[in-house]
């Protein structure tokens, strides 16, 4: 396969806005943040330049649908640049062979809740005593933990999973959640995703950050999601999920709102009683209806946490007999 590469330069006012647009279209919804970096002068470590515009990247499949789409990001490019100027779209096509480099140039090594750190696999870290390292390498499933929705996921897991745990990573992607479950001490973790190419890169990160006896990774969805297919249309990859009625005593599923709306009783169904649910990947804008949704579906909200017009949510299924 080949891709495109789509990126454009943006102040930090419209970061937001602009990887939302970018994410409806970029492959798995993934958009990377290129930020710039100066020296401070007196440690000579490098930090963020936060006056300087950054870089936003996705890519798209370089297939018949390619132009269609390059076409609708720059309507909605134009639309967000009447009101405060961008940079122009840039265009330039990647081969199959180049796309795992064409992505490793835009990470660095990145702190996340109290004691995660994401490291790019092909970046040296010297650890301090309390880091939980995570080692990635998406290749082409995207998920290396600079979007706001999987850090938020990551803090919430630090948070509320408890040891010995029974978990499901929903829309695994390159696997992170998975990998930070099972390093904060889950007892099994299973991580679905109906992207082949997504559970190829969970399983080649699994085995990197030494998980493997952990993390069983396949493809496969949860109930309602069987139905709705891969969003590049691709069908019959994945498989009903064995055993699901009550099987997980924590899920973290980092999706959008509308497959978290439609699979609401399933992930209900899918908790042990008094089981907790972290959903994200969720837009301000369709907060409510997701909340509505979880509600009727038996679970009760226990924390809401926000990062700039991204939010993740924290349920509970009620106790049996509560």
């Amino acid at each position: 396969m080949n891709w495109l590469e789509l990126s454009i330069q943006v102040e930090r006012e419209l970061v937001e806005p602009v990887s939302e647009l970018l994410s409806r279209y970029g492959y798995n919804g993934g958009v990377a943040l290129d930020e710039p970096f100066v020296t401070d002068d007196e440690t000579m470590a490098y930090r963020k330049d936060v006056a300087r515009p950054v870089v936003l990247r996705t890519y798209l499949l370089n297939d018949p649908r390619a132009e269609a789409q390059r076409q609708r990001i720059a309507e909605g490019l134009w639309a967000l640049g009447m009101i405060r100027p961008l940079g122009e779209l840039q265009v330039r096509a990647v081969a199959d062979e180049d796309w795992a480099n064409a992505w490793k140039q835009h990470y660095t090594v990145l702190r996340v809740g109290k004691r995660s750190v994401i490291v790019p696999s092909w970046l040296e870290h010297d650890p301090r005593p309390d880091d939980i390292v995570l080692r990635l390498d998406p290749g082409m499933a995207f998920g290396t933990g600079t979007h706001p929705t999987t850090q938020l996921c990551i803090e919430l897991l630090e948070q509320h999973l408890r040891p010995g745990a029974c978990v499901l990573d929903l829309g695994c992607g390159s696997g992170i959640l998975a990998i930070a479950a099972a390093k904060l001490g889950a007892a099994q973790v299973l991580a679905l995703d109906t992207d082949p190419i997504a559970i190829s890169a969970t399983r080649e990160n699994v085995a990197r950050n030494d998980v493997a006896p952990l993390v069983r990774a396949e493809v496969g969805s949860l109930g309602a999601g069987l139905r709705l297919g891969h969003w590049l249309g691709w069908q019959g990859q994945a498989q009903p999920l064995e055993a699901a009625s009550g099987s997980f005593d924590l899920i973290v599923a980092n999706i959008i709102a509308r497959v978290l709306a439609a699979l609401a009783s399933d992930l209900a169904g899918a908790l042990t009683p008094g089981g907790t649910l972290i959903s994200s990947g969720i837009i301000l804008e369709r907060e409510a209806e997701l909340r509505e949704a979880f509600e009727v579906a038996g679970l009760r909200l226990l924390e809401r946490r926000q990062d700039g017009e991204w939010v993740a949510l924290v349920h509970e299924r009620a106790a049996q007999g509560g």
